[in-house]
C-alpha cells in the first residue's frame, strides 16, 4: 500500500472564502480594471498570439518591458508564473535538505510552506509588540543559526509596515546568507525599494509582482530581480515554459503604458489613505480596536478584540476582508467600498 510522505501527508489545499459578496477587500487586490484603450490593444495582441507553440522560455518581451519600466537590466530579470512560483524555484534551488530558513513573523505565509516542502528547517524571529523589526537581533540569528536564505516582505505582508532602506543593507552586509527581499508593494510606499541598487551585492534577490499595483492578479506574473550569477542559477532551475503565452501577451501591453501604471498607483495610494484615515477615526471612538498600523502598502491592518466574530457579521453583510487571529486586514477599494465597510464595521463593533 502507498503511504504519503510526512512532509505532504498533513497539507490540506489553500480555499479562499468561496461564494457571492457585494464586496471583497481580502486578497489585497487591485479595485482597478484597464481602460478600454488599453482591453482593446489586449485584444489584438491575444489574436497574434500562437496558442500552439509553447511559449517564449524567457518571456524577453515581457521581461525587457518590465526592465524598463523600472530601469534595471533585462539580463538580470527572470519572469515566473506569479511570486509564488518563483519563491519555491528559489527554494529548490538555493536550499539542500536540512538547510534553514529564516522568516520574520508575521510575514507571507507561503515563504514557510515552501521551505517546508524543500525538507528545510523555519526559523522564526518574532517582530515586536508594535510589529517592528529589530535588524541587529535577526543578523545575530542568521549567522548563528547558520540561515541559508533570510526572507522577508517589505513592506510587510500583512503587517503594513516597512523597514527602512539603510537597515536593509544592513543585513545584507552582515550576513552570509542568501537575502530574498519580496517587494510586492513597494510601488505603494516612500522609496525605500533596493530595486535600483541591486547589483551591489551577490547575496540578494528581489521579488516584483504584477498582482498589487498593475491589477493584474489574473495574470500570473511575478518577477525576480538579481545578479547575473544568481540570475543564471534561477533561469536554470524553473521549468523551461513557465509563463504562458498569454500572460506573456497581455503583460507585455500593461508595460507599454508605464502613464497608466503611474496613475493606477496614486489612485491605489488615494484610495488606501482615505480607509486609512476613516479606520483612524473609528479606533478613536471604539474600545473594540486596540491599534491601527500605519500602513504604507495598499490595505490597512488593525488589531483587534474578537476578530473572528468582527470578521464573521462583516461576511453576514455581505464583506469579505481578512481575519488573520487578533488582526484584521482591509484591502483599499472604491470609495463606495471603503465607505460601505467603515460603516458597517463601525454598526459591528458598536452591536
Amino acid at each position: 500500500m502507498f503511504e504519503l510522505n510526512e512532509k505532504v501527508k498533513n497539507l490540506t489545499p489553500y480555499e479562499p472564502i468561496s461564494g457571492e459578496y457585494e464586496i471583497r477587500l481580502d486578497a489585497n487586490e487591485s479595485f482597478l480594471t484597464v481602460p478600454e484603450n488599453i482591453a482593446e490593444e489586449m485584444a489584438e495582441a491575444l489574436k497574434k498570439t500562437v496558442l500552439n507553440r509553447y511559449p517564449d522560455p524567457l518571456a524577453k518581451t515581457l521581461v525587457n518591458g518590465f526592465a524598463k519600466y523600472f530601469n534595471v537590466p533585462a539580463d538580470c530579470v527572470t519572469a515566473g508564473n506569479g511570486s509564488d512560483e518563483i519563491i519555491s524555484v528559489i527554494m529548490n534551488a538555493f536550499l539542500q535538505k536540512g538547510d534553514k530558513i529564516l522568516t520574520l513573523e508575521p510575514d507571507f505565509s507561503m515563504y514557510r510552506f515552501y521551505g517546508e516542502i524543500a525538507e528545510c528547517g523555519c526559523v522564526k524571529y518574532q517582530k515586536n509588540d508594535d510589529l517592528s523589526v529589530d535588524i541587529d537581533k535577526v543578523i545575530d540569528i542568521a549567522n548563528k543559526e547558520n540561515i541559508r536564505i533570510v526572507i522577508f516582505s517589505n513592506p510587510c505582508n500583512p503587517t503594513s509596515g516597512i523597514i527602512k532602506k539603510d537597515e536593509v543593507r544592513r543585513l545584507i552586509k552582515s550576513v552570509s546568507s542568501l537575502v530574498v527581499l519580496d517587494e510586492a508593494y513597494m510601488d505603494f510606499a516612500e522609496d525605500e525599494s533596493l530595486l535600483g541598487e541591486f547589483q551591489n551585492y551577490d547575496n540578494l534577490i528581489i521579488l516584483k509582482t504584477c498582482s498589487k499595483a498593475l491589477g493584474a492578479a489574473a495574470l500570473r506574473l511575478g518577477f525576480a530581480v538579481a545578479c547575473k550569477t544568481l540570475t543564471h542559477v534561477i533561469r536554470s532551475v524553473k521549468s523551461p515554459y513557465n509563463s504562458n503565452s498569454v500572460s506573456q501577451a497581455l503583460g507585455t501591453v500593461l508595460f507599454s503604458h508605464p502613464e497608466y501604471i503611474d496613475e493606477c498607483i496614486k489612485t491605489v495610494v488615494a484610495s488606501r489613505d482615505e480607509l486609512y484615515k476613516a479606520v483612524k477615526k473609528l479606533e478613536s471612538t471604539s474600545p473594540a480596536i486596540e491599534r491601527v498600523f500605519e500602513t504604507h502598502t495598499n490595505f490597512v491592518f488593525m488589531k483587534v478584540k474578537n476578530a473572528k466574530a468582527v470578521f464573521e457579521k462583516m461576511k453576514e453583510n455581505g464583506i469579505i476582508i481578512r481575519n488573520m487571529g487578533d488582526y484584521l486586514r482591509i484591502t483599499a477599494g472604491t470609495k463606495y467600498e471603503n465607505e460601505k465597510t467603515v460603516n458597517t464595521l463601525k454598526t459591528v463593533l458598536e452591536g
